[in-house]
């Protein structure tokens, strides 16, 4: 039987990736966007057109009704739940500590951090063998910048990932008799847009040269990873922290 992997963030760079190669995989794909709703449809529209399952879900992760509200529809429209990649997540521009304000943080921990707890919580409820369930996989993206903190860049991101490398831990050994792998992949510098929220676009290209592999990663390297997580062949992993980051 078909079963549904919900990606947040999943209308482009590494989520889009992985929306796609889960279709591949033969996963029922939920992409999650917050407001590129073209992009996301874009990404359900090429899975569809390859015989696969998929659904656009408008959801801003850091608000519970919202989330709420999505896990509803896959409840409705789609098979029942076997992943979640929790894949949204922001930065802000490149600044000091003492040039932040206090809304930074917020909107920052708020999507990166309570946007990952609230989705794995409504995933547990439809995937933990507790409930009545068959299990399933939780991956959380976190970041290099967990482990090298940013500074001068964005240490509210390091922090906020630092969180997630956390959760993931306690999340894998809390749920792990109940059938439910928890594990997160931490990308390095990777060629995405993400870099230009903080106003590096160029940031994966100008530091390609001082990578141990001397180059950045690409999209579907690191979706590579994520996958494996989701999939069977990582049957008895769980609790891992999953560098992607070219020896960085």
């Amino acid at each position: 039987m078909r079963r549904t992997v919900l990606i947040t963030g999943g209308s482009r760079g590494i989520g889009a990736a992985v929306a796609a190669m889960c279709a591949e995989r033969g996963f029922a794909v939920a992409v999650n966007f917050a407001r590129d709703e073209s992009a996301a449809n874009e990404v359900v529209e090429h899975i569809r057109a390859s015989g696969g399952q998929s659904l656009a879900l408008k959801a801003d992760v850091s608000d519970e009704d919202q989330v709420l509200a999505m896990f509803a529809r896959i409840d409705a429209e789609l098979p029942p739940l076997a992943g979640l990649v929790n894949n949204a997540g922001v930065v802000d521009v490149a600044a000091r500590i003492d040039e932040m304000s206090f809304a930074r943080w917020q909107r920052i921990f708020s999507i990166n951090v309570y946007g990952s707890f609230l989705c794995a919580r409504e995933a547990v409820k439809r995937m933990s063998t507790r409930h009545g369930h068959a299990g399933g996989s939780i991956v959380n993206l976190s970041s290099a910048a967990a482990r090298l903190g940013s500074p001068a860049i964005y240490v509210d991101y390091a922090a906020s990932k630092g969180a997630i490398d956390t959760f993931t831990l306690g999340l894998a050994r809390e749920v792990a008799a109940e059938g439910i792998r928890v594990n997160a992949v931490r990308p390095g510098i990777i060629d995405t847009e993400i870099h230009e929220t903080s106003g590096h676009g160029e940031r994966a290209h100008s530091l390609a040269a001082q990578l141990p592999m001397q180059r950045a990663g690409t999209a579907g390297e690191v979706a590579e990873a994520i996958v494996w997580l989701l999939s069977d062949a990582a049957s008895y992993t769980t609790g891992a922290l999953l560098d992607v980051a070219g020896g960085r």
